[in-house]
């Protein structure tokens, strides 16, 4: 079943750098394959079909984190969807140079079918859900029936969905999308996060029933000048 005819547009470049497209052969670009490899390692016996890409808190990574896992699973050659789910802050249509005029929240609010707001991208195997107008109900539109009958209509379209969500302890959009999704990564900047935060984060995620893949530490300084990616497995 296909749920939206394919569409013929221009395909840019993105604008923001993504390490996983323009350097494949650096350490960081295999962090994120390592990241891949780890996921389908923690659910061997389980279909991953949804993650979710969150923080504790604004300016940690999340958002290139999630573009470039996106990147990584396309690679591989399973066709993904990255979603942005930020209905309060929005980044990836400045990445990947998209209109924003339609997207998720045009869906949830019934102003825009599916066909109208999934984009491609000059990655072959990716495309993108942009967040689409800022609404003043992104909680109650993350939580509402509309969004759980999307994902399932969106899983007959696509084999992998990345939601890049909110940060966790500023809002409750990502504790509530986290329950929807088969996994949930947090990712902790190394350089800024407090360890309480992100106890608290994962405290967060645990009262929701989220299953957590585990933690992507970000901005670890490997050597002078250097910075890569870490995975963690499953946290306790």
């Amino acid at each position: 079943m296909t749920l939206f005819k394919k569409k013929k547009k221009p395909l840019q470049k993105a604008a923001r750098k993504l390490i996983t497209v323009d350097n494949t052969k650096s350490i960081i670009s295999e962090q994120f394959r390592t990241v891949r490899t780890n996921i389908h390692f923690s659910t061997a016996d389980n279909d991953l079909r949804s993650i979710l890409i969150t923080s504790s808190s604004p300016s940690e990574g999340k958002s290139t984190c999630a573009a470039n896992i996106a990147v990584v699973f396309a690679q591989e050659g399973r066709k993904v969807l990255l979603i942005d789910s930020d209905m309060r802050k929005p980044t990836m249509h400045h990445t990947f140079r998209l209109n924003n005029g339609t997207g998720l929240s045009s869906v949830l609010t019934r102003q825009a079918e599916i066909a109208d707001v999934v984009m491609d991208t000059a990655i072959e195997n990716l495309h993108v859900m942009p967040c689409g107008p800022i609404p003043p109900n992104p909680a109650e539109l993350i939580g509402s029936q509309t969004m759980k009958a999307l994902i399932e209509q969106l899983k007959l379209e696509f084999d992998l969905l990345v939601f890049d969500a909110p940060p966790l302890l500023s809002v409750a959009d990502a504790q509530i999308l986290s329950n929807e999704c088969d996994g949930t990564i947090l990712v902790v900047d190394t350089g800024s996060t407090e360890k309480d935060s992100a106890l608290k984060a994962k405290e967060t995620l645990q009262s929701a029933n989220a299953r957590i893949l585990g933690v992507l530490m970000n901005n670890y300084a490997l050597a002078k000048d250097h910075y890569y990616y870490q995975y963690y497995g499953t946290s306790e």
